[in-house]
């Protein structure tokens, strides 16, 4: 019988890096064996991954090599993979960077290719205090890279929209497939209490929570929240936000905190173990992604669905399509602080109003799972190998 093997070059591990690119690329390896696709990974990081993943995902590189090093190994690397599968198996090239991607280009002819857009890497820099040339640069590696293969998968509608307006994709080469959560790991959350999940993080039992699990970058909207929280306060007055996340923002955010005199309503948590977020999730009586810009999907949104805890989403980018088929209502009006402020009042008074943790983790099994997110994946692989073969490839 003959099998279907995708060369996955991503960007870092997950455990090294763990970033949502990173995240969605370690699960999307241990998701798609199931659906008949046996993966070989190479990622940028330590001889640890070797290690961690019993050889299966490799680190061609080290971060702290330059960038033309690490070309000329992801080349090398992907090489020596494609050509160990065996003769008469089928095989793709999935690229999930376009910063790795770039090197490949010069053996596009030979292989079938498929990309993973997850998200417009020059504007995410920008918006983060990159310079014009760094900007420019990024720009250029990426739409030098998107003409070339047969399929992108994205993960929204919006991401679609973006990535063919932005960089002129063929908007028939592209495929759109969410984001995917491991739903058994996040539905042991169910089966435990608020008050057993709060008492793991020391959190009150007796105050509403509202939980806000992101990087902290401007773009991620943690300023409008933090100023949402003063406008909660007002009708709630004992309400609790923990921010889980690192990021640059840090400082800033603290200082707005202290400056707003919230400092018992705001508490940032720092980095918050992956295997710790489905009871982080579940301690909390709604979850907020208060995104201002570039949001492809949000899969903390969707991580909090799976968790029974209905999430609160700014009306930005593919958020609205992560809950609009669960409840329109959790899509706020605006991404400004006033209507945040509103949106958060209302679910802590008219808990009601908000859909179930049965509902919730319901709809993200029945729409994120990872088991009908990567059979999805699958057919667009097999497709990119059957039109790289009518052209001749």
């Amino acid at each position: 019988m003959t099998s279907l093997t995708a060369v996955q070059v991503g960007a870092g591990w997950f455990s090294e890096s763990p970033g949502g690119l990173d995240r969605y690329y370690h699960d999307l390896i241990e998701a798609l064996p199931a659906a008949g696709v046996q993966c070989r990974g190479l990622v940028v990081g330590s001889a640890e991954v070797d290690l961690e993943t019993d050889g299966n995902v490799r680190a061609f590189a080290l971060p702290d090599e330059s960038i033309f090093r690490r070309w000329k190994k992801a080349r090398q690397a992907v090489a020596r993979l494609w050509n160990a599968v065996p003769p008469g198996d089928k095989r793709v090239l999935v690229t999930h960077f376009a910063l790795y991607g770039y090197p490949l280009i010069k053996e596009r002819h030979h292989r079938p290719w498929v990309m993973h857009f997850h998200g417009p890497w020059a504007a995410e820099s920008q918006k983060e205090g990159a310079g014009g040339l760094v900007t420019w640069i990024k720009r250029r590696l990426e739409v030098a890279v998107y003409r070339h293969p047969e399929r992108i998968i994205v993960l929204s509608d919006a991401f679609r929209t973006l990535l063919c307006e932005t960089y002129g994709v063929d908007p028939s080469r592209v495929t759109v497939i969410p984001g995917g959560v491991d739903i058994d790991r996040f539905a042991v959350a169910i089966q435990t209490s608020r008050a057993a999940a709060r008492a793991q993080f020391g959190w009150a039992t007796d105050r509403p929570i509202v939980l806000s699990v992101r990087r902290l970058t401007s773009r991620m909207g943690l300023e409008a929240l933090v100023d949402a929280i003063a406008v909660v306060r007002k009708t709630v007055p004992n309400v609790l936000c923990p921010i889980a996340g690192r990021g640059p923002l840090a400082e800033a955010l603290v200082k707005r905190i202290d400056a707003a005199g919230l400092s018992d309503n705001v508490t940032l948590l720092g980095f918050v173990p992956d295997e710790d977020l489905p009871l982080a999730y579940r301690a909390a009586d709604v979850s907020i992604m208060p995104s201002e810009s570039l949001e492809g999907f949000g899969l903390s949104a969707a991580e909090s669905l799976a968790a029974g805890t209905p999430v609160l989403v700014t009306p930005v980018g593919g958020l609205p399509e992560v809950v609009r088929g669960l409840s329109p209502s959790l899509i706020m009006p605006e991404s400004s602080a006033a209507a945040m402020g509103a949106a958060i009042a209302k679910a802590l008074t008219n808990p009601s109003s908000l859909p179930s943790a049965e509902e919730c983790q319901a709809y993200a099994a029945k729409t994120f799972a990872w088991e009908v997110i990567a059979e999805r994946i699958a057919r667009v692989y097999s497709e990119a190998i059957e039109q790289a073969k009518s052209n001749g490839r």
